[in-house]
């Protein structure tokens, strides 16, 4: 997928960066699935975002930005040679677990001393995340236990009212057959591929 297959209305798009600055949810399509993303550093919709999907707060939530840059202050402490695996993988449909150097919310990391980041290589994402100014939530748009959304029709179907005031916006998946692979950053252990 390139730039040209996605409209970037900027409108939604800056409607949608509102909606996650003012603590909303937001409903967005990623390189398999549709996922639900919030600002990483706003506890009370991270505790909103986890009750919405049921999901249980130990398992931790995955951070994904738009370019390296917006990940910087979670990545203080990762080694150059860290950082060179990171950037061959990346922008991509790579998720890493980076150990956590203080920076996360505690939703955010859940239970573990490491935070999964990725650097996502659609475009749609990409645009959002610079409305925004930064990296967001990224988790599939399903309740615990179910199938991810993968359309928006799904997204509403799935959440219904519980969306009422925040944004779907709207847009393609990106192509890819299953979520993102997981790696541990420390040991190179895949833990979903």
């Amino acid at each position: 997928m390139n730039v040209s297959d996605v409209s970037l209305d900027q409108r939604a798009l800056d409607g949608a960066a509102a909606c996650l600055r003012n603590g909303g949810i937001v409903a967005y399509p990623t390189e398999a699935v549709w996922g639900l993303g919030c600002d990483p550093d706003d506890g009370e919709a991270l505790a909103r975002l986890i009750k919405l999907k049921s999901r249980d707060a130990a398992k931790g939530l995955i951070l994904i930005a738009g370019d390296i840059a917006q990940l910087e202050p979670w990545l203080a402490g990762v080694t150059v040679e860290q950082r060179e695996q990171l950037l061959a993988s990346w922008p991509g449909p790579y998720t890493w677990l980076v150990p956590d150097n203080g920076r996360a919310h505690p939703l955010l990391r859940g239970e573990h001393v490491s935070l999964a980041v990725r650097v996502t290589d659609h475009p749609l994402v990409q645009a959002l995340c610079a409305a925004f100014g930064g990296p967001l939530v990224s988790t599939s748009a399903n309740r615990a236990g179910e199938s991810p959304a993968m359309t928006a029709d799904e997204v509403r179907d799935a959440f219904g009212a519980a969306l009422v005031n925040d944004v779907i916006l709207e847009g393609p998946l990106g192509g890819n057959p299953r979520p993102s692979t997981i790696r541990d950053l420390a040991t190179g252990k895949v833990l979903r591929a």
